[in-house]
């Protein structure tokens, strides 16, 4: 199968993407290898990791606390893990559903190398079944069934190179369902100089994700809700791992950032957000990155209301007033909140609207804001 796609695709796929504007730039686009040949039931046999034999032809999976116990010929929750004749197999191993240049906003990514455009990915299957999944179609689907591409660790990472690309993003779906890609994409990125980031539930064993961490370089986590009985409700899974995995990647050497859907009846009261807020600050530090994203009806959510915009606006301030210092709002629509400021002299350093990127005030080599000389942490070149 075509694992290769051309420069024409890509440069036609890059101006569809659009650009972004960042003074001064701090890397090139990259695009999505959306001309790639794909096809349904295009699925790997690719021998899994962390899994053992419980004996008579069983499995257990070590991937994530589900712990699933698979006879011969079964899948796991997620849908991406079969026993074939007493061995664990990953059915998505260099077979994503989706692919697309994204910018790095999109992530989202707001203090890690700004203004460019990464190569965006994602399988089929998810350890969780969130009620408001915005890719359920492939994301609560197993792979047998989603059109997918055929794009191997080495040649991805090649290609993304040759094609001047910057980075790799797995996002879509869970990446940790497909863990053995995220990881053997990593190191071959890291060869050729790319960088690797995950979007993540955190759904995930303790191993699985020291070994994410060590594998790749930024990491945001969906922090889905600060409650375990609200957590269970939306995802049908527990919260604590989720609260150990953020504790694991702030202790790393990774690069954090933290998503929460703010959700009308579910995520949206004060003492929730002042909670999760005083939590972030105590667990991995008043900087870091916070992102509240305004919901619209998905999946099983189709009657629950949007979040209206000044319940945002206030959820803000609150976790400001809990300590946070970057506290961003997402899917409004070029709100002024999508820019970062500097918390000492309140100067916006870099201004967002929707995926346009400008540097008003930071010295990108330094990390510092050009008024007053603090320290904004991020990785911006």
């Amino acid at each position: 199968m075509n694992d290769r796609i051309s420069r024409r695709d890509f440069l036609g796929m890059c101006a569809r993407a659009g650009a972004l504007a960042m003074v001064p730039a701090t890397g090139q686009l990259v695009d999505g290898l959306g001309a790639l040949t794909r096809e349904v039931g295009n699925v790997s046999s690719q021998p899994a990791r962390y899994w053992t034999a419980i004996g008579n032809g069983r499995v257990q999976c070590n991937v994530c606390p589900r712990q699933c116990v698979l006879s011969k010929g079964e899948l796991g929750f997620c849908g991406t893990r079969v026993n074939i004749n007493g061995e664990m197999i990953t059915r998505v191993y260099g077979k994503p559903a989706l692919v697309q240049a994204e910018a790095m906003e999109k992530g989202p990514f707001f203090h890690y190398l700004p203004a460019t455009k990464s190569l965006a990915l994602g399988t089929a299957g998810c350890n969780l079944d969130c009620g408001y999944c915005q890719n359920w179609e492939f994301a609560r689907s197993n792979p047998e069934l989603t059109d997918n591409k055929n794009l191997p660790p080495r040649s991805l990472a090649q290609q993304v190179q040759d094609l001047g690309g910057k980075s790799i993003t797995f996002t879509y779906s869970e990446g940790i369902v497909s863990i053995e890609y995220v990881l053997d994409t990593a190191r071959y990125a890291h060869d050729l100089g790319l960088h690797v980031l995950v979007k993540t539930a955190g759904y995930g064993n303790p191993q699985v994700i020291r070994d994410l961490c060590d594998a790749v370089d930024a990491i945001n986590v969906d922090f889905k809700a600060y409650d375990p009985d609200v957590y269970r409700r939306i995802t049908t899974a527990e919260m604590q791992p989720m609260l150990d995995t953020i504790r694991t990647v702030a202790a790393s050497d990774v690069w954090l950032e933290l998503t929460n859907l703010v959700v009308p009846g579910y995520t949206d009261s004060d003492e929730m957000v002042r909670g999760m807020a005083r939590w972030i600050v105590s667990n991995c530090g008043a900087n870091t990155p916070l992102h509240m994203s305004r919901f619209f009806p998905k999946y099983r959510f189709r009657s629950v209301d949007p979040t209206p915009k000044h319940t945002l606006l206030r959820l803000r301030k609150v976790a400001f007033d809990a300590g946070l210092r970057y506290v961003y709002l997402g899917n409004m629509g070029g709100d002024p909140a999508e820019s970062t400021y500097c918390p000492k002299c309140l100067m916006k350093v870099i201004e967002r609207v929707g995926f346009r990127v400008s540097n008003k005030g930071l010295d990108l080599e330094n990390s510092t804001c050009t008024r007053c000389g603090f320290k904004i942490p991020g990785v911006w070149v």
